[in-house]
């Protein structure tokens, strides 16, 4: 079923250099990286992180530790790319300017109609994608402070620092924990002007921001940014322990420059967190249900966030098989969250034979019960069925939701693991159903790589690669062609957005019309000999399909049809018809 470049059995012998954070001074000028990346000395991976100052460090494993893989194991070569039928790349933009040395890590990702946001340990750079299969840069804007998060919400564009700088600017050097004047938190940027970002304010946190998140607020005149951090020190002048908080910063959209920490709520008082947790790495919100699942390093919690300043746990699970709760994905329907678990920070070799297939894995969970009795159970792990060398760093990272007509579909980033697509409708018995990978970046030493972020945007997967650059790759699936029915003007993926839910799914032929009186009834390649009628309430979503007979949807939830023909007039006030032919009258407005 799988394509494969052929390759050799091979076990490759261990030798690493360091890599490790990049300081950019000019707005394209490239630096070098720390340390010599062209050695090929014996030296382990873990203290070339510590010495760097690098994040990776913290939850490195030994390089010792994951030494050996099956000999076996047929594993694309340096270079090569080895992937399923239904997934391939269609562009590559390799990394530039200021971000094109190896040290500059590429990292998270956010969008905005046809532009793509790409962080990077440096700053970040936007792409206009109109095009997906030629991306085109419109702008970089080189600000060093790892990780460089990016989150979008109308002409502001926010970013993570979680490295301490001597000030807020973005000419600062690495400065000191210990240093009371030193700075590190988040950066504001109005991006108006997609080609000129401006930076117009930074906001301080304790311990920075290692992740940040967006919370729109009710009245939509303000945003929260949840600002998540960890590492706190008894010796620090501001990222002292205990840490189990979050800082939450109000930004209101109409004078983004007043913004400010509006409040720090302690999330594990007393001793309720788990020994390891001291803050949380990722918090993903699902305002439409004012839930969010966290990510907190040693627990895994759900939260009410009704009242955006002062969020509340509600459900709180651990799992021996998890080393650091890394990240969170709900399902639409807000009844199953996915955990991840990046044992080894990212830095280290977990899918080899050294690992169970539940470690450095996702955890799957019901939510079950309603209101504070809601309550989180395990189902099951998810692991990518392949094994890697161990000179390619591989764990579950960042991935998001496809919305797939009834079925819950995640795709997601796995270092140079590559990208996997996955279905869990059934939360017991999680299924992949496509993947693309490439090769180790190189056959002497360790480089830290592969996929930092993945997410189905608009049709299209997008991946940041650490160091490859910008991938486009595009699915072809009977079981996600009809996710291309939804599009949405904005995604911060760690803001899930909610999307019209299909309660019924019809893949047939239809003698006759259609009188849709309740739900949301979705069409996939189906075709309907007669008028289409939608109740007040209800929707109807069609795609790929032909309707023999005018459409008449006023009033419904949703109405949106997409690479359909229409044979007859559609009456749909507050609809959508794209990429369609229609021979009758059109009136969505």
């Amino acid at each position: 079923m799988f394509e494969r470049t052929p390759q050799g059995s091979r076990r490759l012998a261990i030798t690493v250099a360091a890599t490790g954070a990049l300081l950019l001074s000019g707005i394209v000028a490239a630096s070098p990286a720390i340390g010599d990346t062209g050695s090929t000395d014996s030296t382990d991976v873990c203290e070339s992180f510590r010495e760097a100052g690098d994040n990776f460090a913290e939850y490195c494993i030994s390089e010792q530790a994951a030494d050996t893989v099956t000999a076996a194991n047929v594993i694309p070569g340096v270079d090569e790319i080895s992937h399923s039928p239904n997934l391939r790349q269609i562009a590559n933009y390799p990394k530039f300017g200021g971000f094109a040395s190896e040290g500059a890590y590429n990292s998270d990702l956010a969008f905005q109609g046809n532009y793509v946001f790409a962080g990077n340990y440096e700053g970040f750079s936007v792409f206009d994608v109109s095009k997906p299969d030629s991306p085109q840069v419109v702008s970089q804007v080189v600000c060093s402070g790892s990780q460089g998060d990016p989150s979008v919400m109308g002409n502001l564009l926010f970013l993570a620092v979680d490295q301490v700088r001597t000030n807020d600017t973005c000419t600062s050097a690495v400065g000191s924990v210990a240093n009371a004047a030193h700075w590190e938190g988040v950066r504001i940027f109005d991006i108006s002007d997609k080609a000129n970002p401006k930076y117009i304010k930074s906001v301080r946190t304790d311990c920075g921001s290692h992740t940040q998140t967006l919370v729109p607020s009710k009245d939509g005149k303000s945003v929260y940014v949840y600002v998540q951090s960890y590492s706190p020190s008894a010796s620090a002048a501001y990222c002292k322990t205990p840490h189990d908080k979050i800082s939450i910063i109000k930004v209101p959209l109409d004078d983004p420059t007043a913004a400010s920490v509006v409040a720090t709520p302690v999330l594990f008082p007393g001793t309720t967190g788990a020994n390891s947790t001291s803050g949380c790495h990722d918090i993903t919100v699902y305002p439409a249900l004012d839930l969010a699942a966290g990510a907190c390093m040693g627990d895994g919690v759900l939260m009410d966030i009704s009242n955006p300043e002062a969020p509340r746990i509600i459900s709180q699970v651990r799992d021996t098989n998890f080393a650091f709760w890394h990240s969170a994905t709900f399902n639409n329907a807000g009844t199953k969250v996915i955990f991840t678990d990046e044992l080894g920070g990212g830095s280290s070799a977990i899918c080899t034979a050294n690992y169970r297939t539940n470690q450095g894995a996702d955890a799957i969970y019901d939510i079950v019960g309603s209101g504070d009795d809601r309550k989180l159970v395990f189902k099951s792990y998810f692991k990518i069925p392949r094994l890697n060398t161990t000179r390619e760093n591989c764990v579950a990272h960042n991935g998001s939701l496809i919305p797939a007509m009834g079925r819950d579909i995640m795709i997601q980033a796995w270092y140079q693991g590559g990208i996997s697509v996955f279905d869990f409708t059934d939360s017991a018995n999680p299924v992949e159903i496509a993947y693309w990978e490439r090769g180790p970046l190189s056959e002497t030493r360790n480089i830290l790589g592969g996929s930092w972020s993945t997410y189905y945007h608009n049709g299209y997967i997008y991946s940041n690669d650490i160091q490859k650059g910008l991938d486009v790759l595009k699915l072809d699936d009977p079981r996600t062609n009809n996710a291309r029915a939804i599009a949405f003007d904005e995604l911060n993926v760690q803001t899930q957005p909610s999307y019209p839910a299909c309660t019924t799914v019809l893949t047939n032929r239809q003698n006759g019309g259609l009188d849709i009186k309740s739900g949301v009834t979705c069409l996939d390649g189906v075709t309907v000999n007669g008028a289409t009628k939608v109740a007040p309430g209800a929707g109807l979503i069609a795609f790929n399909s032909t309707l023999n007979g005018s459409v008449s949807a006023n009033g419904a939830s949703v109405a949106s049809i997409v690479e359909s023909r229409v044979n007859g007039s559609v009456d749909a006030i507050g609809g959508t018809v794209r990429d369609s032919v229609v021979t009758g009258s059109v009136k969505t407005s």
